[in-house]
Formats: C-alpha cells, sequence, structure tokens
C-alpha cells in the first residue's frame, strides 16, 4: 500500500489502522531531532548509492548555529525524529525542571552514562531530567568538563524545543527555564 493510501487509511478507521502508523513528515514542518534539538524540514534530496540505490532524504536546518542535516526518510522515526510537544506539555516539562529531591548515582562514570542514555532517547521530558539533574549538581558541587559539555547540549536542545512549543524566541526560552531551574 503506498504511504498516502496508507495515511488515509488509518484516518479513516478502516482496517488499515491496524498497521503500523507512520508519521508524515513534509517540507516545511517544525521537527526534533534528538542529537540537535529543534528543526525546519527544508526540502529532501535524493542520493544514489554506490550500488545503484537511491535513498530519499529529509533536509533539517537547525534553528540554532548554521547546522544542516539529511536524515534518511525511511529510519526519521526510527532515529527519534519527531514532531515537537505541544503547548499543553510544556508545563509538564517545567515540572519535572522544578522538582529539586533527585536521586541520582554518586559514581561519575554511572551517572554520565545515565544521562547519555536519556538524551539518545530523544524524549522531552528524559532531556528535561538531565539538565535539570546536572543543573541542580553544578549548583551543589560543580560540574566536571564533560559533565558541562552534556549540560550545554541539553540545555540546548530542550531550549530550542520549547521555543518552538511555545512560540517564542530561544533567548526567551532559556531565561524561562532559568528561572524554573533557580
Amino acid at each position: 500500500m503506498s504511504r498516502p493510501a496508507m495515511e488515509m487509511a488509518s484516518l479513516s478507521g478502516s482496517p488499515a489502522s491496524n498497521q503500523e502508523k507512520r508519521v508524515a513528515f513534509k517540507v516545511g514542518d517544525k521537527v526534533v531531532y534528538p542529537h540537535h534539538g529543534a528543526a525546519v524540514i527544508e526540502g529532501t534530496d535524493t542520493i544514489t548509492m554506490p550500488d545503484g540505490a537511491k535513498n530519499k532524504y529529509f533536509v533539517l536546518r537547525m534553528t540554532h548555529g548554521d547546522l544542516m542535516l539529511k536524515v534518511p526518510q525511511d529510519k526519521a522515526e526510527e532515529i527519534g525524529m519527531r514532531y515537537p510537544i505541544s503547548k499543553e506539555d510544556v508545563e509538564d516539562v517545567f515540572e519535572v525542571l522544578a522538582k529539586k529531591d533527585v536521586r541520582e548515582p554518586t559514581n561519575w562514570s554511572r551517572r554520565f552514562k545515565n544521562h547519555q542514555e536519556k538524551l539518545k532517547s530523544g524524549d522531552v521530558y528524559q532531556v528535561a531530567e538531565v539538565v535539570r539533574n546536572l543543573a541542580l549538581r553544578d549548583a551543589d558541587k560543580g560540574l566536571s568538563a564533560g559533565e558541562k559539555s552534556m549540560f550545554v547540549k541539553a540545555r540546548q536542545v530542550l531550549v530550542s524545543e520549547l521555543a518552538f512549543a511555545l512560540n517564542i524566541s530561544e533567548d526567551t526560552a532559556l531565561d524561562r527555564l532559568n528561572k524554573t531551574l533557580a
């Protein structure tokens, strides 16, 4: 079944809706890419591989910096690309950020690995946990160079998504994030 037919079938509630539902990203959509944060799908590209196979890619323009990414269309969801959270979900994210009684491993390498796994997930609530945990640790004991780098990256990913969700600038989103963490 072609992709458009599958989308239409799943919307109509027909038996096809029991099949795997695929998100239909399109040019112009705002999305979140787990490792870099918020982006806009600028276009598509087809690349011919050495074996002659043609692969289709989404071309993403990240909201911060000059970074452009190409994401294989057939792997976008598997990689973790998704639509940003809704405005309603933002308050839940801020509740996660505001929580102060946090338990985390005292062992640096275990704590670092846990945070890496959460960031890799691309889940906004897990990213918020990492930002909160590192902010609390920074205020209490300071961060190692590796944790500082992780904190900056996680905070940027979270801020970029909050800016999309609230339709505000990244600076305004960062201010709101910092106030919640204070």
